[in-house]
């Protein structure tokens, strides 16, 4: 008999959900899956068809062309993860750019896209033993799972830390930029009317604004080998 779980990590954007679900997956041996990579995948397509922009889109057209759509993760045994790959493209670096940040939240309240993308990442944890961070994991993905958290933090600590990270990778940003994306992106993923950004009654909350990456990994595993042992 398996007492493998589902966990289920949402939060908002910048509050490090895929660096601890990334540690928890490799730690237990599950499947990681970013789904706003996935959603950011999508956004990547819309825009390099000229579906959106800052004055436009085309919600009827990116309809029509989901099923062009095909999103996969292929595993990388140098970086430890999974990669996003969109129509058989690694477009892992492509979509973690401010540019692509600035339109995610447009493109994942179109109840379409989310309709084709949780259909995909429920079918991946049929079998459990998965780890998935996003916006309505816990809510709409996988509302049974053992384990749901929902990670939270100010939205300048997330600001500084995405704005580090995209500097790090050799970005031209301005953080006051990166902190009026954060921000947006914040009322746009807690307003939409499909699959809002809430957290779970049964969620724990994590506020890990003044928490050390070791704190944070050490907190949730050991709410994860808690549920683990009652399963």
């Amino acid at each position: 008999m398996s007492n493998k779980i589902t966990i289920a990590i949402d939060g908002h954007s910048s509050t490090g959900k895929s660096t601890i679900a990334k540690q928890i997956a490799n730690k237990l041996g599950y499947v990681y899956v970013d789904s706003g990579a996935m959603y950011r995948a999508v956004t990547l397509y819309a825009m390099k068809q000229g579906l959106i922009n800052e004055d436009d889109f085309n919600i009827e057209a990116l309809i029509d062309q989901l099923n062009k759509i095909d999103i996969s993760f292929k595993f990388n045994e140098n970086l430890g993860f999974a990669e996003v790959y969109l129509n058989d493209e690694n477009v892992e670096k492509a979509i973690r750019t401010l540019e692509v940040s600035g339109f995610v939240s447009k493109v994942a309240a179109v109840s379409e896209v989310r309709k084709k993308l949780v259909a995909i990442q429920q079918q991946i944890g049929n079998d459990k033993g998965v780890v998935m961070d996003g916006r309505d994991i816990g809510t709409v993905v996988f509302p049974d799972a053992e384990l749901k958290i929902f990670m939270t933090a100010s939205a300048e600590t997330r600001a500084e830390r995405r704005y580090k990270e995209l500097i790090d990778r050799g970005d031209d940003v301005i953080y006051e930029n990166v902190l009026k994306n954060v921000q947006e992106r914040d009322y746009l993923d807690s307003t939409r009317k499909d699959s809002p950004l809430i957290k779970a009654d049964d969620a724990i909350e994590i506020d890990n604004s003044n928490l050390s990456l070791q704190e944070q990994h050490d907190k949730v595993l050991g709410l994860v080998t808690k549920m683990i042992k009652l399963n």
